[in-house]
């Protein structure tokens, strides 16, 4: 149990978890998680933690589809900052509390401020990381906007 499920159980939110074996020599986890769980890689999304203008100790996280990537441009103009970067994978990790390849945007030890790409809204539900890697779990996009307080916003480059 990671506290990204707790987090789904403890607010009733309808959520299934998946987990696949995860080979410790791959580093595409978005893209192994759906390979491995046999879906669309556009319904599996990764959850990216950003420093607003540059400041590690100022964390957000976008979450975009493995398939794609994330438009720094776009991400900055959706956070309302001049630029954005990605974070520092140590200080990712200490502001998470989840390893880097399981970066889960729920239950998270810091709450961050959370942009989910536009895209998800074209599923009827998304899989992001459990919290560990080869741990997924699927659930609504609004479901996840609402356990992160996030909004939609379009990232993908």
């Amino acid at each position: 149990m990671t506290p990204a499920i707790t987090l789904a159980e403890k607010r009733g939110i309808s959520h299934k978890v998946h987990s696949y074996s995860h080979d410790p020599g791959c580093t595409s986890y978005g893209e192994e998680a759906a390979e491995a769980l046999q879906i669309d890689p556009g319904q599996v999304y990764k959850t990216l933690m950003v420093a607003l203008n540059g400041d590690n100790k100022q964390l957000a996280v976008a979450i975009v589809p493995v398939a794609g990537q994330l438009n720094l441009k776009a991400a900055a103009k959706a956070f309302k900052v001049k630029k954005i970067a990605m974070a520092d994978p140590q200080a990712a990790q200490r502001s998470s509390g989840y390893l880097l390849g399981g970066i889960s945007p729920l239950g998270q030890k810091k709450a961050v401020p959370t942009l989910l790409d536009s895209s998800a809204d074209h599923w009827p539900t998304v899989f992001v990381s459990a919290g560990k890697r080869g741990l997924e779990i699927e659930l609504a996009a609004r479901d996840l906007l609402t356990l992160t307080r996030g909004t939609l916003a379009d990232l993908s480059g």
